[in-house]
């Protein structure tokens, strides 16, 4: 495992970061299962593990707690918040008010006095940037987290929190928590630029396209059409497109010897901006498969191959930008009078 350090937080990460969604009634029910998955991925030199309050409604950051015991001074944890934790409109967001509740519910589960990075897990438009980059600061200041970043932001999002840090003396944005694979590179136009220019850490998630790159090769079939048409049914052209450049990235793969989850998920890394990348696996055999492509690199060649097949700064199917439907363009009273 190689190790890079995330920015400006002063932190040396693994290039790999164990992602922990699947670990839970979402994904892996077994406790004892996870929790030796965990362990397995440490013990293979990973020591960047990234939760959230909201995967398995706090099952994860429970499972994460419970694995670290004896182990939490070896691990950068990283958890976040700002999604909805249950039908309370408070509950959610990047108020100081659900901030200050967020983080001690986190901290409970985790079993820890201190969170390493804190992110808010999407950009929240109702709460003036200062607000909470008050209360983040203040959480620093009390030594209940190291450092906090982002997680899923646009670019403007971004830069309008820098300039706030700066012109209000609050702690900055560290990082940035963007959804980057060979099928999604619409970071690859302005995220990842600003990030860069900032001296931002960036850990990316997704590198697998929930599955397209996988090397499954019945990934549009079944009960994801079912529960996810939006993101794999075929009849929808963005889908077929994606469907397409998979079977090209495929034969790429083949090629350079590479099963295609290998050639996918150290794409993120060839990126110059990227610090590490978030590998989530549900079962023992998944985390196996993705610790064997820790010293993969990409050639130029491939990477040259890559673009031809997906261009670069384009997502395949546009659906699956989230960024690309802001509420300025959701609500139509924001563009009428």
């Amino acid at each position: 495992m190689k190790y890079r350090t995330l920015g400006a937080t002063g932190f040396t990460v693994s290039e790999f970061a164990l992602g922990t969604m699947m670990l839970g009634t979402m994904g892996n029910t077994d406790h004892g299962e996870s929790i030796a998955m965990i362990h397995t991925a440490l013990d293979a030199g990973i020591n960047f593990v990234d939760t959230a309050d909201v995967y398995s409604g706090g099952e994860s950051e429970e499972i994460v707690g419970k694995a670290l015991v004896g182990r939490r001074d070896d691990v950068v944890l990283a958890t976040k918040f700002g999604l909805p934790m249950g039908d309370d409109p408070n509950h959610r967001g990047a108020s100081r008010r659900w901030i200050a509740t967020a983080v001690e519910d986190s901290l409970r589960r985790l079993g820890t006095d201190r969170i390493d990075l804190y992110q808010l897990h999407r950009a929240d438009y109702q709460t003036d940037v200062d607000e909470t980059l008050s209360a983040l600061s203040d959480l620093v200041t009390a030594g209940k987290i190291r450092a906090f970043g982002s997680s899923t932001q646009p670019a403007d999002y971004i830069v309008e929190g820098q300039w706030a840090a700066s012109r209000g003396g609050h702690h900055r944005y560290l990082s940035e928590q963007p959804r980057y694979s060979l099928l999604n590179r619409s970071v690859e136009v302005s995220v990842l630029p600003t990030t860069e220019r900032y001296g931002m850490g960036v850990l990316t998630y997704g590198p697998l396209g929930s599955g397209w790159l996988s090397g499954r090769s019945n990934v549009g079939e079944g009960h994801r059409v079912t529960t996810a048409p939006q993101a794999f049914d075929l009849s929808i052209p963005g889908n077929q497109a994606k469907a397409d450049a998979v079977v090209q990235l495929t034969a790429l793969a083949a090629e350079a010897g590479l099963p295609l989850a290998h050639l996918a998920t150290a794409f993120p890394l060839a990126h110059r901006g990227v610090t590490s990348v978030i590998i989530g696996p549900r079962t023992p055999a998944q985390l196996d498969d993705s610790l064997a492509a820790a010293d993969v690199v990409l050639s130029d060649d491939v990477l040259d191959r890559i673009d031809e097949i997906v261009r670069p700064g384009t997502d395949v199917n546009p659906a699956d930008n989230y960024n690309a439907d802001p509420p300025a363009l959701r609500d139509k009273r924001l563009r009428r009078r």
